[in-house]
């Protein structure tokens, strides 16, 4: 898509979490309006993998990357599982996009089957009925064949469906390089302009 610019962003309790991060900094850079969703496994999961304390209040948490990123008030906007006012919850203010980063196979699995039964499976069975971009990066291996099934009717009903699985032609030195790859791939899709990685056939 082109130039979007509010984007829902949900982060979900599989391992990951320098990728959803890192592309919160990332969107809220380029002065995107970004909502964001997090799950309570999402909070224990950012702990473990970046010793991360995601606060459980909604407004915490503003504050907490407000500061962090050094953004507006307004610019960023956190709501909890059950706040179902929240502009996301209803097709009639829907954002320009929704990523789903990183994605559990049971979010994965509630969005393919439409049960919506919180914010963030709400927010994207929108996107589908409401034909905006969502995009889910699951961070799991091996998959099985319910996980590849419902990958397949995701893709099916319109979800772009990007894994994350860093590439390696760009010769990454770091961690942070390869989630870098990652998260490039994320924007591109999304139509946000970066400059995290050399594009191939030009600085390889």
């Amino acid at each position: 898509m082109n130039n979007p610019q509010t984007i829902t962003l949900a982060l979900t309790g599989a391992s990951g979490m320098p990728y959803g991060i890192r592309l919160l900094e990332m969107l809220l850079r380029e002065g995107k309006q970004v909502y964001l969703l997090y799950s309570k496994v999402a909070q224990i999961v950012a702990q473990q993998e970046m010793n991360l304390a995601l606060p459980s209040s909604a407004k915490e948490t503003e504050a907490f990357f407000n500061h962090r990123y050094q953004v507006p008030d307004g610019q960023l906007r956190v709501f909890g599982r059950e706040e179902w006012f929240a502009p996301v919850a209803s097709g009639s203010n829907p954002a320009d996009a929704m990523v789903i980063c990183p994605c559990t196979m049971g979010t994965m699995a509630a969005v393919a089957a439409g049960l919506s039964q919180n914010l963030i499976e709400r927010a994207a069975d929108v996107m589908l009925k409401e034909h905006r971009p969502l995009i889910i990066v699951p961070r799991e291996t091996p998959f099985s064949v319910i996980h590849l099934e419902n990958m397949l009717k995701l893709a099916r009903s319109g979800a772009v469906i990007l894994p994350a699985n860093p590439g390696f032609y760009h010769h990454p030195q770091t961690v942070q390089d390869l989630v870098d790859f990652v998260v490039a791939r994320i924007l591109d899709h999304l139509g946000v302009k970066h400059d995290l990685i050399a594009r191939w056939g030009m600085d390889n």
